[in-house]
């Protein structure tokens, strides 16, 4: 008897050997990146645990409210933004540039090498000053 190969079988003998073939490399590359993981780890902090979780206490202040008296005191980037120049020579104007969105705008444009310029409340100039502080200074 003579032994027939039919187009079926040779056309799954491809797929399996293009299967083997695409998942080595795959593999391969997935133990190089947990060993880059592994040795980056020390470095890397995970977000989830890095922040204050709620509930947190109420609080109520006379408007416009300060940031600084707020518990906990929220995060516009003062630590944690760090710029990489993309803004260097361009210049902006924030309103409300003490609170909130402004703020964190202000400092990231900051921290990007702009030059920035704030709007806020006469009442708000204690948090203003902060954001000065904090990198538009």
């Amino acid at each position: 008897m003579e032994s027939k190969i039919t187009r079926r079988d040779a056309i799954g003998k491809i797929a399996a050997t293009v299967a083997v073939a695409a998942v080595a490399p795959g593999a391969l590359a997935q133990s190089q990146s947990t060993t880059t993981r592994k040795t980056n780890a020390k470095e890397l902090t995970d977000p989830r645990n890095k922040y204050p979780k709620p509930p947190f206490n109420k609080q109520s202040q006379p408007f416009p409210g300060l940031a600084n008296k707020m518990t906990p005191v929220p995060d516009h980037g003062e630590k944690s933004y760090v710029g990489s120049g993309r803004l260097e020579g361009r210049k902006a104007l924030i309103t409300g540039g003490d609170s909130g969105i402004g703020r964190a705008a202000a400092i990231a444009y900051a921290r990007e090498g702009a030059d920035v310029a704030i709007n806020y409340l006469p009442a708000e100039e204690e948090d203003a000053k902060q954001v000065i502080n904090s990198g538009l200074g």
